[in-house]
């Protein structure tokens, strides 16, 4: 009877441990946030300093691995002395930063609480993708996608990651990425604000020891997201690629966690979720130190629900609109695209039409039922203004109002692209001359969505750029218009 007492108290101890480990994580988070780091398009030679720092430190080992394809050193940093051998790589896709940030969070918390260690040694790749990072892409100088290069090596990076891996014949990795926000748990209208998975080995799917305690690791990550973000955790189709990096390592015997971070509702820069990678990572390194995480079964693995692909940033259901005397019904999902500045450092949002039908199994980040209210197109004020200053003397609400969603301007500097106003630009000089035929169908895929929602005759929600303004609110929630 002690026996099985025992054996039921262990894993509740566990459990109750893991969740006092990431309260005092989540609650303390402010304490460790690297405040350098504040936004997505970061750079390589921005994280210099913060690694020289690390340099300094007599418990970091900073390690140059080699360069990256125009010549950016690519650093490991170590921390501890256990046998057990724990690696993190970061930014293997260059646009992919948010685990970026939070791993200079987790130098930051390592550095005065050392008994984490216990029994490990942590080994950290910030940025395996320094030439992608600069350009804020995907892939690297000469366009390879280090994540499906793991079997010829053709790139540097690559070479960098595998020796790596071998030369520290690494216990357990954590393969770090960004994933769509246009990801949502499936079924559900929560984004999937992180994803995991625990990449399969073998085209059979197959769960060896290696495979289930990255399994068990996932059970209580997910667990500890589970109470900051509830509903919002993801988990990535495990089919076998045998190109893929996160595959391979879990077949060489390195237990591997892919870790993606989505979408979280007004956190553009991913600064929520990366306070999400911080505790969570934490709490799994945590976790291996100790070997807590042998009690976990992997039975919860395959309850997390799977990744779907079924968000927009705005759906409106039951759109009336008119078009060729007739009339039709239908569902609308927006997305807004991120335009970037030319040196990838910042951007701009473009409103687009993803998709129209029926929606009835999609979700958004905002929804709007459309049923009571009248569609309108947007139209252009008739007053031509003559520059750019002009646009400060409007009043855009009454503008709204009187169905206008675009202003004239008779010349519009180059530079300006978009406008921090809650209406778009339209430059007289570049309105081609076009001959009439059939009318533009008031809503088409591809397009800018500019249009009003009325009810008895008074604008209640104006669609400018594919941001919602209600009319309703003393303050604009256009983040920009355009100029077209």
């Amino acid at each position: 009877m002690k026996k099985l007492l025992l054996l039921i108290l262990i894993p509740i101890s566990v459990f109750a441990q893991q969740n006092y480990i990431s309260d005092q994580l989540f609650t303390n988070y402010d304490s460790y946030k690297e405040t350098i780091l504040d936004h997505r398009r970061f750079k390589h030679a921005d994280i210099q300093p913060l690694i020289e720092k690390l340099k300094a430190d007599k418990d970091f080992t900073v390690k140059i691995l080699g360069q990256s394809i125009e010549g950016r050193n690519i650093s490991m940093i170590s921390i501890g002395k256990g046998k057990t051998n724990v690696l993190l790589w970061s930014q293997m896709h260059g646009d992919e930063s948010t685990a970026t940030m939070g791993i200079f969070d987790i130098f930051n918390y390592i550095k005065v609480n050392k008994a984490i260690l216990n029994n490990i040694t942590l080994h950290f790749i910030p940025m395996l993708n320094p030439d992608g990072a600069e350009v804020f892409n995907r892939r690297n100088a000469i366009g390879i996608d280090i994540n499906r290069d793991a079997l010829q090596l053709q790139s540097p990076e690559s070479k960098i990651l595998k020796a790596a891996r071998d030369s520290l014949n690494a216990d357990f990795g954590f393969n770090l990425h960004d994933q769509s926000k246009y990801y949502n748990a499936e079924r559900t209208d929560k984004p999937a604000t992180i994803s995991y998975l625990a990449p399969a080995y073998n085209y059979e799917k197959s769960i060896n020891t290696v495979r289930g305690n990255a399994m068990k690791i996932i059970v209580e990550m997910n667990a500890i997201i589970q109470k900051y973000a509830p509903g919002q955790v993801g988990r990535y189709n495990d089919d076998f690629e045998p190109r893929a990096f996160g595959d391979n390592i879990q077949k060489w015997g390195t237990s591997t966690i892919l870790i993606e971070s989505g979408g979280f509702n007004n956190d553009a820069e991913k600064q929520f979720i990366r306070k999400l990678n911080y505790v969570s990572i934490l709490a799994a390194i945590q976790s291996i130190s100790s070997g807590s995480y042998k009690n976990t079964s992997i039975d919860n693995y395959e309850k997390i629900p799977q990744n779907d692909n079924k968000l927009f940033d705005l759906k409106i259901t039951n759109i009336h609109f008119p078009y060729l005397s007739n009339k039709y019904v239908v569902d609308l999902g927006i997305n807004l695209s991120e335009i970037e500045n030319k040196k990838h450092s910042d951007f701009y949002y473009k409103g687009v039409i993803r998709e129209i039908g029926d929606l009835s199994t999609y979700y958004g980040y905002n929804t709007i039922d459309a049923k009571d209210f009248i569609f309108k197109t947007g139209e252009t004020y008739p007053k031509i203004l003559k520059d750019y200053e002009d646009l400060e003397k409007l009043n855009f609400k009454d503008l709204i109002q009187q169905g206008y969603t675009s202003v004239a301007l008779d010349s519009v500097p180059d530079e300006i692209i978009f406008t921090k106003y809650p209406i778009n630009i339209i430059n007289v000089r570049d309105i081609p001359i076009t001959k009439k035929n059939l009318p533009i169908p008031p809503l088409a895929l591809g397009t800018n969505p500019n249009f009003l929602l009325s009810k008895n005759n008074v604008v209640v929600y104006a669609i400018i750029n594919g941001f919602v303004y209600d009319m309703s609110k003393s303050t604009s929630q256009v983040k920009n218009g355009l100029v077209k």
